[in-house]
């Protein structure tokens, strides 16, 4: 970006003061791109006060649109005027065309985006998120055993991830009943054909790791539980037997010593 655009930036910028939290305009200049090689170009200038658009030019439509009483009125006047037409060409060609080159490059920079399906429990829902793509233009859909859904179904914005990707949830409620086949099915520029995931009402790896250690613990638990009952019943016998034999006046001799049958 060059010192003339970037002092007209600094221009534009003198036209959207804040004067307190609830008192303040705000006037955007936005470039649109589209077409091959993204030449289609559509500037749109837009005026608000307090959040509310009060009035907007079109550059393909050429002229200026009111959204209230008093600007419809002193609008008339500036669509007849030539001297303001100029101006928003060369504002058009300041900020959009211009760029261009740059917003081609850009243009060349995509990422597939990384799709993810889970559940909720509370409340109880699907949630089907799609991370690190770009472009931002996205869409994601529901499916019912391959028929869209269209109610129950939710969107967050397409939120920045902070490195030029993107990232969207959509959101199902309720959850699928039994035999039901849910499906996110994901359109993006990156992809030559939707991107389908399918729900699988099946525990997830982490849940079936977490199921088998537990499973481990309690029959090491167990083993370790008998191996004690069986040690502790063996010592249990010996202390009797040797308990009994002092009782009955039984004298323990030595195998050696005992006389052979017969002798005296």
């Amino acid at each position: 970006m060059d010192i003339h655009n970037y002092l007209f930036f600094m221009v534009f910028s003198l036209f959207s003061p804040v004067f307190t939290d609830e008192d303040y305009a705000q006037v955007t200049a936005c470039c649109y791109f589209k077409g091959p090689g993204f030449k289609d170009i559509e500037y749109i200038l837009s005026a608000r006060f307090n959040k509310k658009l009060i009035q907007q030019y079109n550059s393909t439509r050429g002229n200026w649109t009111g959204f209230t009483a008093m600007s419809i009125e002193y609008l008339k006047a500036w669509n007849k005027d030539p001297y303001d037409a100029m101006e928003r060409a060369f504002e058009k060609n300041i900020l959009c065309t211009k760029n261009i080159e740059f917003i081609q490059q850009l243009g060349n920079i995509s990422s597939v985006p990384t799709v993810k399906l889970n559940s909720v429990k509370h409340p109880p829902m699907l949630v089907c998120s799609a991370y690190n793509f770009y472009p931002k233009q996205i869409r994601l859909t529901w499916l019912r055993n391959g028929q869209e859904v269209t109610s129950s179904v939710s969107f967050s914005e397409v939120m920045p991830d902070g490195d030029l990707y993107y990232q969207i949830h959509s959101y199902l409620e309720p959850t699928p009943t039994k035999g039901e086949k849910m499906t996110c099915m994901v359109e993006h520029l990156t992809l030559s054909e939707p991107m389908l995931q399918v729900w699988d009402p099946s525990l997830p790896v982490s849940e079936w790791i977490k199921i088998a250690v537990g499973l481990f613990g309690l029959i090491l638990g167990f083993v370790m539980l008998s191996s004690g009952f069986i040690y502790y019943k063996k010592n249990s016998k010996a202390n009797f037997t040797l308990c009994q034999a002092f009782l009955t006046g039984s004298v323990l001799v030595p195998l050696q010593d005992v006389p052979e049958v017969g002798a005296t």
